[in-house]
């Protein structure tokens, strides 16, 4: 099982990084979580506040499993926020670019808590895929084999599921997770979104939906949660574009980040 504290680590300076793009995080090439957590990592190597506020993610091509270079540049700083752009290039190709806001700790400000996570089971009370599928055919992306999940709903049979609305939810753990919070928590908020569509139309729709973007907001930090609980739900689907909002929430039912963006239909390739 994969670190993402190791894996989603850079190296370098002076506003050039390195990193390596693992094929542990494939789905339908390196997950876009993945890819927006490395270049949070740049942000916070290239800046001078300790925490991401939020992240605006474009994912412009499919990057293979190689290295990479992240150029940041400061937008703008103060004692209490810091804005860093940051493009992810491959031998020349852009892969990804994003804009993210870096912030203080500890500041002062208002304070209120009106999120409710839904009423869910504990983690303990479902099954994972390798109890629910032990055989799957085709198997799972390689990112799953770092990842548990115990999903709300399972069906054996797909294709003759009931009509279910665009949502899904599921706890999630990262058994080989050791320090990096904040990246567990973008490649579940990247990947729920196709969750979420896939609940309400059969694999052989004809069409996959990748994403174009990922925009996430981080309310607080919850290190010390094993589970977390991703829900995610993609009310409107037209016009080849698919909206997404997705949550994570912490074991103690604490909201940790939102999300929100835009997947984009593709046929699937014969």
């Amino acid at each position: 099982m994969r670190d993402l504290a190791v894996d989603a680590a850079v190296s370098g300076g002076n506003g050039r990084y390195a990193a390596e793009l693992v094929p542990d995080w494939s789905a339908w090439g390196p997950v876009g979580g993945y890819v927006a957590a490395i270049l949070a990592r740049a942000a916070l190597a290239h800046g001078t506040l300790p925490r991401v506020a939020s992240l605006s993610c474009h994912f412009l091509s499919v990057g293979r499993f190689a290295p990479v270079e992240v150029e940041t540049t400061t937008l703008r700083q103060s004692k209490r926020a810091e804005s860093v752009r940051c493009a992810m290039r491959q031998d020349g190709t852009a892969v990804a670019d994003g804009l993210i806001w870096l912030a203080s700790d500890h500041l002062d400000g208002l304070r209120h808590d009106a999120a409710t996570m839904p009423d869910v089971p504990e983690p303990h009370e479902l099954l994972s895929f390798a109890e629910l599928d032990p055989d799957p055919d085709p198997p799972p992306p390689p990112m799953w084999n770092s990842i548990e999940c115990r999903p709300l709903v399972w069906h054996d049979d797909l294709e003759n599921r009931p009509d279910a609305d665009p949502y899904y939810g599921a706890w999630y753990r990262f058994p080989g997770h050791t320090t990096d919070d904040m990246a567990r928590q973008l490649v579940i908020l990247d990947t729920i979104a196709w969750a979420a569509v896939w609940s309400t139309h059969p694999p052989s729709s004809g069409f996959i939906a990748p994403n174009l973007d990922l925009n996430v907001q981080f309310h607080r930090p919850a290190v010390e949660s094993e589970w977390l609980f991703g829900e995610g739900t993609a009310d409107v689907a037209e016009n080849g574009l698919i909206g997404f909002r997705n949550r994570i929430w912490s074991d103690e039912r604490k909201l940790l980040a939102s999300a929100s963006g835009q997947l984009i239909c593709r046929p699937v390739r014969p």
